[in-house]
C-alpha cells in the first residue's frame, strides 16, 4: 500500500484525521440504488474497483452507504490502544468488501473483537461517546485546511487530494520536506 511504503521509505508518522463525508446519512444507511441510474452506479462501482485494485485493496459490490461517525469515534479510541491500527483495516473491509453497516454498534464491537481489542472498552466508548469531541476536532481541522474529499494528504501546510499514484505522493512528501531514509 502506498502509505505503508511512504512510511517505510521516509520514516513518516501518519495521523488519521477524520472527515464528515456524508454526515447526514441515517443510521440504517441509504440504498445505493437511490443514487442515479443503473448504468451510472455500475460505472462508479467499476471505477472504485479499479482504483482499489491499483492499491492492492479488496473491494466488494456494496448495496448501501452507511454513516461512519461511530466508526470514526471507535477508530480514535483504537488509536490509543496497543494494536489499534488493525481496527482501521477491519472497518475498511467490513464496509468496502463485505458491505456491513459500520454505523451499527454491534457490527463495530464484533470488529473490535476480531482484531483482539477490548470489547468492553469499545462498548463503553460507543455508549458514552467518549471520543465524540476528538472526532468533532478532526472535522473542524478538516474544514479549516479545506478538505473536500477523501483521501486527502496534508504535510507542512500543503495538500494532495484523491487517490494518487505512489510516485505523485513521493514527490509531494519530498517537496514538503521529507527526506528519504537510508536502507
Amino acid at each position: 500500500m502506498r502509505i505503508e511504503k511512504l512510511k517505510q521509505n521516509y520514516g513518516l508518522q501518519v495521523r488519521l484525521v477524520h472527515f464528515p463525508l456524508h454526515p447526514e446519512t441515517p443510521a440504517e444507511g441509504i440504498s445505493l440504488s437511490s443514487r442515479g441510474d443503473d448504468a451510472a452506479r455500475k460505472a462508479r462501482q467499476l471505477r472504485m474497483k479499479g482504483l482499489m485494485e491499483i492499491e492492492g485493496l479488496p473491494y466488494g459490490e456494496r448495496t448501501h452507504t452507511y454513516n461512519s461517525r461511530l466508526a470514526q469515534e471507535l477508530g480514535k479510541w483504537a488509536d490509543t490502544q496497543e494494536g489499534g491500527e488493525a481496527l482501521h483495516d477491519a472497518i475498511y473491509k467490513a464496509y468496502f468488501v463485505h458491505g456491513r453497516n459500520i454505523g451499527d454498534a454491534q457490527v463495530l464491537v464484533s470488529l473490535v473483537q476480531s482484531v483482539g481489542l477490548s470489547t468492553d472498552g469499545a462498548r463503553r466508548v460507543l455508549e458514552e461517546r467518549s471520543f465524540k469531541s476528538a472526532v468533532d476536532k478532526d472535522w473542524a481541522v478538516s474544514r479549516q485546511i479545506g478538505v473536500t474529499g477523501v483521501p486527502t494528504f496534508v504535510m507542512n501546510g500543503h495538500g494532495a487530494v484523491g487517490a494518487q499514484p505512489y510516485e505523485v505522493l513521493e514527490q509531494f512528501v519530498s517537496a514538503s520536506g521529507a527526506v528519504r531514509t537510508e536502507k
